[in-house]
């Protein structure tokens, strides 16, 4: 699935957007598309990082998805993320633009 083979890409430390996942795969209407992929990730056997994939404001929206509600907040703080109120602080310098990074 293109969604997460483009999640495989996000580097570690850095987060991105159902949006912009979407706007790179070339509908950008369809974040909430992206978002039901992340929630059966899980499923998966690939190794896919959907920790580092949240709303466009940086809210960790996906994260009841994860077995354990703190888990992807660890996760997150694992790679060096200071989340405050299941909101990533500074989510503008971590965020990762797919479109910036690889087009």
């Amino acid at each position: 699935m293109q969604v997460y083979a483009l999640v495989r890409q996000i580097p570690f430390g850095k987060v991105t957007s159902y949006g912009a996942i979407a706007a790179f795969l070339g509908s950008r209407q369809s974040s909430r598309m992206v978002g039901w992929a992340m929630n059966q990730s899980h499923r998966s056997r690939l190794n896919i990082p959907a920790h580092r994939v949240v709303n466009r404001n940086g809210q960790l929206t996906g994260k009841n998805h994860f077995g354990h509600p703190d888990l992807m907040q660890q996760l997150l703080e694992q790679e060096g993320h200071q989340i405050e109120n299941d909101t990533i602080v500074n989510f503008e310098k971590a965020f990762w633009n797919p479109e910036q990074t690889l087009l």
